[in-house]
């Protein structure tokens, strides 16, 4: 807990126009790790012309406009990735739509043909994509799904339950009572999304049986493994 306030320290000094240097010495925190935690955090051209009125290196102006350039071009790289990806793979076809979310259950949802159809993740995209391929790859009436949240005992149950109806479009009605962890955000590492895991469920014996013989099908092209589920 203490390392997540001294980065969050950190960012919000980088923001304020404040170099490596001053930030090391009013936090204490070695330039090895700040280099990691503030990458994304260039300063601005206005924040490096206030620079060089404050500063006496012009050694230190330099370093802080040859990290903004990089910052730029790694910028562009990605936005050029993220467009080439674009047209490659869209528009989505409903085949891939199915495809894709089978992958999603394969590694995500819970398997076993006695139980039924579920997910659980704490990253809104991918609940609302798996309520997204439920209702239009499975035809499953959103009315039928219930929603399960784990969370822990600092989050605000009401607050969360409202902000994961919203995301979902699903009545309140639907929510199960939440899992309270006795435990708080304090004592973890990973806090997620900061709204608990969110977990959709829906029971339909023969729908479970499509899916998980759907994720075998391909999981034998692939591997050349026999389905467990079968004889």
């Amino acid at each position: 807990m203490v390392r997540r306030l001294e980065k969050s320290k950190a960012i919000k000094l980088r923001k304020q126009g404040k170099t490596y240097n001053e930030i090391c010495k009013r936090l204490g925190i070695p330039k090895s790790t700040l280099s990691g935690w503030l990458s994304g955090y260039p300063l601005t051209e206005k924040q490096i012309k206030k620079l060089s009125a404050r500063v006496r290196y012009k050694k230190l102006i330099g370093m802080e406009k040859t990290s903004l350039i990089k910052y730029r071009k790694k910028q562009k790289y990605l936005k050029d990735t993220y467009k080439s990806e674009r047209r490659m793979l869209l528009p989505v076809t409903a085949r891939d739509l199915y495809v894709f979310g089978l992958a999603l259950y394969w590694g995500e949802g819970r398997k076993g043909l006695e139980n039924g159809i579920s997910l659980n993740n704490t990253d809104p995209r991918v609940v609302k994509f798996f309520v997204m391929w439920l209702t239009k790859s499975l035809n499953v009436p959103i009315d039928k799904m219930k929603v399960s949240l784990h969370l822990y005992q600092d989050m605000d149950p009401i607050y969360i339950i409202d902000y994961w109806s919203r995301q979902l479009g699903i009545n309140k009605a639907q929510f199960i009572k939440p899992y309270i962890k006795e435990s708080n955000r304090l004592n973890i590492n990973q806090k997620g999304y900061g709204h608990g895991t969110c977990g959709i469920y829906v029971y339909n014996r023969r729908l479970k049986e499509k899916i998980i013989f759907g994720i075998d099908a391909i999981a034998e092209s692939v591997t050349g493994e026999k389905p467990e589920n079968l004889l």
